[in-house]
């Protein structure tokens, strides 16, 4: 590292060094213009659309190319320049491969990045990674990566007979991303394929992303320790301290991850389906290892975990099918014709738009109340993802509206009070009866 050091020190002292230094900062200078300025104007993507999304990616690639390719042309430009007055162009030989090893690692990353998921953790990964594999390509190009690896090497711990060194560290770190960025590529491929198949239901695709995803991870952290060096005998050590973990602090973790591929393999509960535990009504917009996400009409998603699944009772309105019926109890006064007042409560819930033709609403007579006749309709829909509060509101709006328009009277609470004149307990004064009002 010292000799390179010297070697680079020495060349600094000749004017053709400076004039290379010059041409570099003035491309870099440039570079940083046109990224600033184009940068704006590339901002404002389109949205929506299978060609816009082509435009956005486009854009995105754009973007990330502007530096490095507005330097390179900024550094050849320089460099025939040079050559043409007779000046060495050596850094300017070894600026040019930087500059396109990094537009390569970027735009290689970006579609990368691409395949997963979108969140800010995945960008915030691009830019590391994207830098940590350009300085490796740096190092290598300018001749120093064999000294720095030997240097990292250097940096070790003796423990045991098993020798820990910073370079090892290092490898092992790399070769658990690269593996385990290989195997969420692989898993997001079979779950596109999945969410492709028609003839695989919901609950299966996600039993088996799940699955796979779990199998690909195992098998690459397996072979990235592997690749490292490490002896994977030494899991048994590991193995053993997961038990304990797992005997002492851990047992409800493991219960709801088995809980989780419980719930995926009996199809039990699926994405979409509206269900009711306790009273947390839903819908279930993701089964995932831990936890399901159960979004109510409130828009509020709740994190159920998967052992209240298995142990607690479950209501699933949609379990064989959507259909779902909704009873709506009504009164009406001993003075009122009940033939007539079921007949408009059938025709309330023919006009709500939400409410199914077939089966068709039924009305019914259901006791001699104290207050008056007790009614009941009942219908049937098919969405009760949209909730149910709102099918009632809509069916009692139009019951009211009917019944007003007939002149059904929908009672309430009517009690008859009779006065007594005499209390044949009470005491008496000369022969008549005296009230606890005249006694007081």
């Amino acid at each position: 590292m010292s000799a390179l050091l010297e070697s680079w020190l020495i060349q600094s002292q000749s004017p053709s060094f400076w004039w290379q230094f010059g041409v570099l900062a003035l491309a870099a200078t440039g570079a940083l213009l046109v990224h600033s300025t184009l940068s704006h104007s590339l901002g404002q993507r389109p949205e929506g659309g299978e060609e816009n999304v082509i435009r956005r990616m486009t854009l995105s690639s754009i973007q990330r190319l502007l530096f490095p390719i507005s330097m390179l042309f900024g550094v050849l430009a320089g460099r025939a320049l040079l050559e043409s007055m007779g000046y060495p162009v050596k850094l300017l030989n070894l600026a040019v491969p930087l500059l396109t090893s990094l537009a390569t690692i970027r735009m290689a990353v970006y579609l990368l990045r691409k395949t997963f998921r979108h969140g800010p953790a995945v960008k915030a990964w691009e830019g590391l990674i994207s830098t940590s594999a350009w300085v490796i390509v740096a190092l290598h190009l300018l001749g120093w990566l064999p000294t720095v690896l030997e240097a990292l090497d250097g940096l070790a711990l003796q423990v045991g007979t098993l020798r820990v060194s910073l370079l090892g560290g290092i490898k092992l770190i790399l070769a658990v991303a690269l593996t385990w960025v290989l195997a969420l590529w692989l898993a997001r491929l079979i779950e596109n394929r999945l969410n492709r198949a028609e003839y695989v239901n919901p609950g299966m695709q996600v039993a088996m992303v799940k699955l796979s995803k779990f199998v690909l991870l195992t098998l690459a952290s397996l072979l990235a320790l592997e690749a490292a060096g490490i002896d994977l005998t030494a899991l048994a050590v590991f193995g053993g301290a997961l038990g304990v973990g797992l005997g002492f602090g851990l047992q409800r973790i493991a219960s709801n991850f088995i809980s989780g591929f419980i719930v995926l393999f009996d199809r039990s509960i699926r994405p979409g389906d509206v269900i009711t535990i306790g009273e947390k009504f839903g819908w279930v917009q993701e089964l995932r290892a831990r936890y399901i996400v159960v979004r109510d009409r409130d828009g509020v998603e709740r994190l159920i975990p998967n052992e209240t699944l298995i142990t607690n009772e479950v209501i699933n309105w949609s379990y064989t099918d959507r259909n779902v019926r909704l009873k709506i109890p009504v009164s009406i006064s001993y003075n009122d014709d009940p033939e007539q007042a079921m007949a408009l409560l059938e025709e309330a819930g023919r006009d709500t738009p939400r409410v199914l033709e077939d089966p068709a609403p039924a009305a019914r007579l259901l006791a001699f109340g104290d207050n008056g006749i007790e009614l009941e309709l009942r219908v049937w829909i098919n969405d009760p993802q949209q909730g149910l509060v709102g099918v009632r509101s809509e069916v009692n709006l139009r019951i009211w509206r009917l019944f007003k328009a007939a002149g059904i009277v929908i009672p309430f609470p009517q009690r008859d009070l009779h006065l007594i004149a005499h209390w044949p307990n009470a005491p008496q004064e000369g022969g008549e009866p005296v009230s606890p009002f005249e006694r007081a």
